[in-house]
């Protein structure tokens, strides 16, 4: 069944036009109560990140869930990966988290989790849209859902992402900048840090609704690496507006982007016997993970871009780490989806138990220059058919050998083809991509 309203990662849009309009959100939370409670536990949580519209999705969205007969806990301002894991520990049925992530405030969306703290299956969104098509009924009045706030959950969580951290490993004498996106980890991922001993340095940590992820966090680096170099600090932490990402500043104030996370993480956990199953990455990907990942002697496997489709190949492969170039660390021996605070604790220990500095213990990976060419086109193209697009390719490819590779894809929201070379050198890399891309707008 195509899924007419859930993507990759829940529902997602601008906020006031369908389907992020109030209405709809009421109906959305109506259908999903009926399938959710059908399980016989009707409790659900719902967390949200500092967006202002997440106040009118959350009272639209508990509404409905109440009309269906749902018991809820509010959790307030809380990140995507404290869902996760509280709607475990709290043994609910499901948990939704009211973010559009890395998005402008403009945006906002609904993000489910299943009782174990993984995405909802195919299968029950499928039956969620079904309810969608159905007259909206609410149960009778005795059967109506109870609303309560959940006492404690930011520190809850707090306490969890701590425990990523052995108790041996202080954080004593570490000075940390932490960028929280003005969203939702603006008033934990400074606590935990600094509970754990380090002299922490919080930047983007006040939110007014409409500054998330404004020229901040995980995909806006520049003011992280300034204020690193600025403050002297060891590291710098930049999460995003709902703190599933995680991007880093070393010392001398350079980016550590998501693929030399994992790799740091990888080495150092495959040192003390705890890497599992291999790796998983994405197509986009850099290969110099994929080799710096080889080098261990075990497997490097590349899935689908979104961490629903890392999450499945880990547990294809039954891995226990994955992540994306992004930012999406999952470290599965600790919380099922991406968490911005506790990968970045597995950094920190990596940096302490060696005593190197994160500067020295990202060159376990070279990274291969990348070029990504977005050829727009008029009408979709198949490219496999594509006698003119293959043979370029082919030519490409040829040419690299084992030193690179090559990634052509559409994109799945614009009408635009993504080229992407990768190569031992910038400047070929770069004159490869546009030969492909050249095929694509003849082709076009």
């Amino acid at each position: 069944m195509a899924r007419k309203y859930f993507g990759t990662d829940g529902i997602r849009g601008k906020i006031g036009q369908y389907p992020m309009t109030p209405d709809f959100v009421l109906k959305l939370g109506w259908a999903a109560g009926k399938v959710l409670a059908s399980s016989g536990n009707s409790l659900v949580l719902i967390g949200k990140d500092t967006r202002i519209s997440g106040y009118m999705l959350e009272s639209a969205l508990q509404a409905g869930l109440v009309a269906a007969g749902v018991d809820i806990r509010l959790l307030g301002p809380m990140p995507t990966p404290a869902v996760a894991y509280l709607t475990r520990a709290f043994r609910a049925s499901a948990g939704i988290v009211i973010s559009a992530s890395h998005n402008p405030y403009d945006d906002n969306g609904l993000k489910f989790f299943s009782g174990d703290g993984t995405k909802l299956p195919d299968t029950v969104e499928e039956e969620i849209e079904r309810w969608l098509d159905m007259e909206f009924k609410t149960v009778s009045s005795d059967e109506l859902g109870k609303v309560v706030r959940a006492k404690d959950a930011a520190g809850r969580y707090i306490e969890f992402c701590k425990r990523a951290l052995p108790n041996r490993v202080s954080l004593k004498g570490v000075r940390i900048v932490v960028d929280c996106a003005n969203g939702a980890t603006y008033h934990v991922a400074p606590e935990v840090f600094s509970e754990l001993g380090a002299e922490v340095i919080a930047i983007g940590n006040h939110p007014d609704g409409i500054n998330i992820n404004e020229a901040c966090g995980a995909t806006h680096v520049d003011g992280l690496c300034e204020a690193v170099l600025r403050y002297r600090a060891d590291v710098g932490i930049a999460l995003d507006g709902d703190g599933d990402r995680l991007i880093m500043v070393d010392e001398h104030g350079q980016t550590v982007d998501g693929d030399e996370i994992l790799a740091i993480i990888a080495h150092h956990s495959h040192g003390e016997g705890k890497l599992q199953g291999g790796v998983v990455g994405t197509l986009m990907s850099n290969l110099g993970l994929e080799k710096s990942i080889q080098r261990l002697g075990v497997p490097f496997y590349r899935a689908n871009v979104g961490d629903r489709y890392v999450i499945e190949q880990m547990n294809q492969h039954d891995c226990n780490l994955g992540g994306e170039s992004s930012g999406h660390i999952i470290v599965s021996n600790f919380i099922t989806t991406g968490d911005g605070i506790v990968a970045a604790l597995q950094v920190l220990r990596a940096m302490r138990l060696t005593n190197k500095p994160l500067h020295e213990l990202k060159k376990v990976m070279t990274k291969y220059p990348q070029t990504l060419i977005n050829v727009r086109i008029r009408e979709k193209i198949n490219l496999d058919e594509s006698v003119a697009i293959q043979d370029a390719v082919r030519q490409v490819e040829e040419q690299l050998g084992n030193r690179g590779r090559v990634l052509l894809r559409a994109s799945g929201t614009e009408p635009l083809i993504r080229v992407m070379v990768e190569g031992e050198d910038a400047h070929e890399t770069a004159a490869l991509a546009e030969q492909i891309a050249s095929a694509v707008r003849a082709a076009a």
